[in-house]
């Protein structure tokens, strides 16, 4: 369940935009299609943020490096769907368009993220820009509201094809590359049709190698740093000379004086090999070695100086000038320090061209060739030339002889160059040996035969010995890897402790791996199953088992290599589910455990809240009746007894699918309810209130009213009746604002005319929108009391109240208001027996946009007295009116339509009700 609830959030943007019948395996090769999502992830990676980014590829190597967690994803969230009513199988769910996904949907990737660290499988150093746990964590426990039905297109074969940013699918198929660090080969997973360990095992390729190999050791000559590459590069000239480092013309010596002198001299050998010596004069030592020019230096100063020691030692060594030729980057002359090796003046010379050899460097001085070095013995072994670079020195480096190609799983795959007779063996040698999971045993071995024919060889490495294979120039080794996966292992998974691979051995039985429930995790459910590969095409088959039973030792089944074994829990499949209402703490759907009870019910629920009625709880049970139909039960049971008290007698064991209601004690919702009276009343406040109490009694309560009050226009407002005003204001604009055009004119109107009357009508539409949008329903209950309370109480007018009931008692206005389409809408003193005409007058009469035949009286007390009211016709104008009351003038309705006239009319009527409520100051 906890990972259930911490993937919901991630499904749920997982799925934004997902319909259920669009979930399949990705493996389209539509064209268009591929072309469209391609332009469209490369527009979503151009705006991905480069830590987005690391991101996703960071989960996606988690997810191909660790199978299990990719079947466990899409496990979660085929359940997730499952139970929101769209039945999806994890097969349908493709990697790819769950790659897609992730790359393009950010809150997605750190949801997956979070679930992954929650697993194990990533830590918190392994998730760049992602929030702790914790964080994740609340934010994603609260899902999203989207309808999982409506959503779009995440999974649907169209986004199979498209591109992840940093190395795109070249398959048609929808697999994803990987790299195996043991073997160096990249392998490929292809979709499996069933979302099964074994199968995603089963299911890799290992493709042919497309990597463009490198020619060995073309690395150690580049120059990265160079400014200039025509430009001879420094030689360090700080290598320790040895005693028998020949002198020349050049070298800058140090001469070093202590005893009965001390001196330090510098002195260069000058052309005609000599140095010269204080007080000694000129000694030759050009030629000879570093060791014999010091004892004699030390024996010509000594005839000089009484009891002098002499040190020598080259200060700075001499340069010469040698030339590199041949298959060279820079040929040409180069001035060296004369302790440069040949490998030093290749060096300044770029190293060997795309056709130089390797495995030939000769060293000439003057016609005779003194070397011939083979640098694989310096790049291979570290052993360089010790033959000293002398001026006049020419290096040559031909073209190189035969080569051959070596891939797959070797330490330095790479092209190499061969140098006389070389076998398989020596060249495996030379790339570093076989990596630990090649398949040495079949190199494949391309060649071209001497009559210009391609052939290809198989050779075991492990007959190296007894038959040795001579490789030819052009030769291409490929040497392939094991198996990707072992062939003797069984797969568990679902509610086990340990979940995953183990190993295989001949007559295994399911008791070797299911020893006790130690093994599984609590409440496994009774059925377990073995999905087995059956031999030869190893399609699934599936086979059951009671779990109880295997762990008691009596399910004598025998395990094959590649089962898989699983053990669901008790509330995953099929779980069966009891439902309990009303007043607990907690209502709501809760799995049935083992022998659960009534009782036990409540306690899961948390327990009765305070109104909840103990003496008996409703619950219904649900059997089916011959296997076709489903009969209900209902039955009484004294919850409060089986609750408290533990007795069996009193309680009942619940059946799947059973609801046990716990009832409100009668009259609870009348306990503290209240009602307020305010205005001209001797006590106004809130009042608490019996069942049944009238508006009456209230008012005798509230000490009678003052004698400002003016109760014809008291305000009783019920929020019952608020609220079915409010629905009915809402469902009138929205008839004003979704009436068509034809319903608003008459069919006589002319085309030329239509266009003026529909604006006139826009216009008069929105000024009757806006007064509705601006006044709010009130909640208004129409009464008709007065200031005797006895003349009208225990009558019809003698409402009962409700809890909630706001009464306003005003005080007499003294005016009648005038509103509507008249040229001074005011209030007007109030003239004892006047009619609404009179008033009319008062306030200017009618405009030219009045509709006279609808002007109608909004009565202090909230009724409405129009041209239709009453028994006998009669004009509203000759209406005698009361303080309070008001008069409207509505606005002539445009359009000859008469069911939008009609629908004005009703709105300008209802914006016109809160006007009484405004004058009692209510609004």
């Amino acid at each position: 369940m906890k990972r259930l609830v911490l993937i919901c959030c991630c499904v749920f943007c997982l799925f934004t935009h997902l319909p259920a019948q669009t979930l399949s395996s990705a493996g389209t090769d539509d064209t268009q299609t591929t072309q469209q999502e391609s332009t469209r992830s490369q527009s979503l990676t151009d705006t991905n943020t480069q830590e987005g980014s690391a991101s996703y590829l960071e989960v996606v190597r988690v997810l191909q490096d660790n199978p299990d967690a990719m079947i466990e994803v899409k496990t979660v969230i085929a359940e997730y769907l499952t139970q929101q009513g769209n039945p999806t199988q994890p097969d349908s769910i493709s990697d790819q368009a769950l790659y897609t996904r992730l790359q393009t949907n950010a809150e997605l990737r750190n949801n997956v993220i979070t679930f992954l660290r929650s697993r194990g499988y990533l830590s918190d150093a392994e998730s760049p820009g992602t929030t702790s746990p914790a964080d994740a964590g609340q934010r994603n426990l609260k899902p999203s509201t989207g309808n999982v039905t409506d959503n779009a297109d995440l999974l649907s074969s169209s986004t199979a094809t498209r591109k992840t940013p940093k190395e795109p699918v070249t398959q048609k198929e929808t697999a994803e590359r990987q790299e195996d660090p043991s073997t160096r080969e990249r392998v490929l997973h292809r979709d499996t049709p069933y979302n099964l360990a074994s199968l995603r095992d089963l299911y890799t390729q290992i493709p042919q190698s497309s990597r463009s190999l490198k020619r060995f050791g073309s690395d150690v000559f580049l120059r990265r740093n160079s400014q200039n590459a025509q430009t001879t590069p420094d030689i360090a000239a700080d290598v320790p000379l040895g005693p028998d480092y020949v002198l020349g013309v050049g070298d800058t010596l140090t001469i070093a004086l202590w005893g009965s002198a001390s001196q330090n001299l510098q002195r260069t050998i000058n052309r005609e090999g000599t140095i010269v010596l204080p007080e000694a004069g000129a000694v030759e030592v050009a030629g000879i070695s570093l060791e014999k020019a010091k004892l004699l230096v030390t024996d010509r100063l000594r005839t000089q100086f009484r009891d002098i020691q002499v040190e020598l030692s080259v200060a700075r060594p001499r340069n010469i000038r040698i030339y590199v030729v041949g298959d060279v980057q820079r040929p040409g002359a180069y001035e060296l320090t004369s302790v440069s090796s040949p490998l030093s003046a290749l060096y300044a010379a770029g190293g060997p061209t795309a056709v130089g050899s390797l495995r030939i460097l000769r060293h000439y001085r003057g016609t005779r060739l003194l070397d011939e070095i083979d640098l694989y013995d310096f790049l291979l072994h570290g052993v360089r030339s010790e033959i000293r670079m002398q001026s006049g020195d020419t290096l040559l480096v031909p073209p190189s002889g035969p080569q051959v190609w070596i891939d797959g799983a070797v330490k330095r795959p790479a092209i190499y160059e061969l140098k006389g007779n070389t076998t398989v063996s020596s060249l495996v040698e030379d790339a570093g040996g076989p990596a630990p999971s090649a398949e040495t045993g079949q190199i494949r071995i391309e060649r071209i035969t001497p009559d210009h024919q391609r052939e290809t060889v198989s050779y075991d490495l492990r007959t190296s010995q007894e038959k040795p294979f001579n490789l030819r120039d052009g030769d291409h080794l490929f040497i392939g890897s094991v198996l990707p996966y072992s062939s003797r292992v069984i797969y568990t998974e679902g509610h086990l402790v340990r979940p995953g691979r183990t190993a295989y051995h001949d007559g295994m039985r399911i008791t070797d791996i299911l020893h006790s429930y130690q093994d599984l995790l609590p409440e496994p459910a009774d059925r377990g199953e073995i999905v087995r590969l059956q031999a030869p095409d190893l399609r699934p088959t599936t086979i059951e088992f009671s779990v109880p039973e295997a762990l008691a030792g009596n399910v004598d089944l025998t395990l094959q290599p590649f089962d898989t074994i699983r053990v669901f829990g008790r509330y995953e499949a099929d779980a069966p589910r009891v439902t309990i209402a009303g007043e607990v703490l907690r209502p709501g759907i809760y799995p049935l455990s083992e022998g659960m009870t009534a009782a036990d019910l409540v306690r899961t629920a948390g327990g009765f809240k305070r109104d909840a009625l103990l003496e008996a709880a409703d619950l219904t049970s649900y059997q089916i009746a011959n296997g076709n139909r489903v009969i209900s039960q209902r039955s009484s049971i004294p919850i409060g007894v089986a609750v408290t008290t533990r007795k069996s007698s009193s309680d009942v064991v619940l059946r799947p699918g059973d609801v046990l209601t716990i009832h409100q004690i009668a009259g609870w919702n009348d306990i503290a309810a209240s009602i307020t009276v305010e205005g001209e009343v001797s006590y106004p406040g809130s009042y608490g209130i019996q069942q049944g109490e009238r508006l009456s009694s209230i008012l005798k309560r509230a000490g009678g009213f003052r004698e400002t009050a003016y109760p014809a226009g008291a305000i009783l407002i019920r929020e019952e009746v608020r609220v079915l005003e409010e629905k009915s204001r809402q469902e009138l604009i929205r008839q004003i604002e979704t009436s068509s055009s034809a319903a608003r004119l008459a069919p006589a109107v002319s085309s030329n005319d239509q266009s003026s009357t529909l604006q006139i009508i826009q216009a008069q539409q929105e000024q009757v929108l806006n007064r509705l949008k601006t006044q709010p329903a009130v909640g208004r209950l129409v009464i008709h009391i007065s200031t005797d309370i006895a003349s009208w109480e225990g009558t019809a007018a003698d409402i009962e109240v409700r809890a909630g009931d706001v009464l306003r008692i005003p005080k007499r206005p003294g005016f009648v208001l005038v509103n509507g389409q008249v040229y001074n809408a005011t209030a007007i003193t109030f003239a004892e027996g006047k009619s609404a005409g009179w008033y009319l007058r008062r306030a200017g009469g009618v405009t030219e946009v009045a509709n006279e035949k609808r002007i109608f009286i909004i009565r202090a007390n909230g009724s409405v007295v129009g041209r239709d009211s009453g028994f006998l016709p009669r004009s509203v104008l000759s209406t005698k009116l009361s303080p309070g009351d008001v008069v409207v003038v509505p606005q002539k309705i445009l359009g000859a339509s008469l069911f939008w006239r009609n629908l004005l009319t009703t709105a300008q009527l209802a914006s016109s009700i809160a006007i009484t409520a405004a004058v009692a100051g209510v609004l």
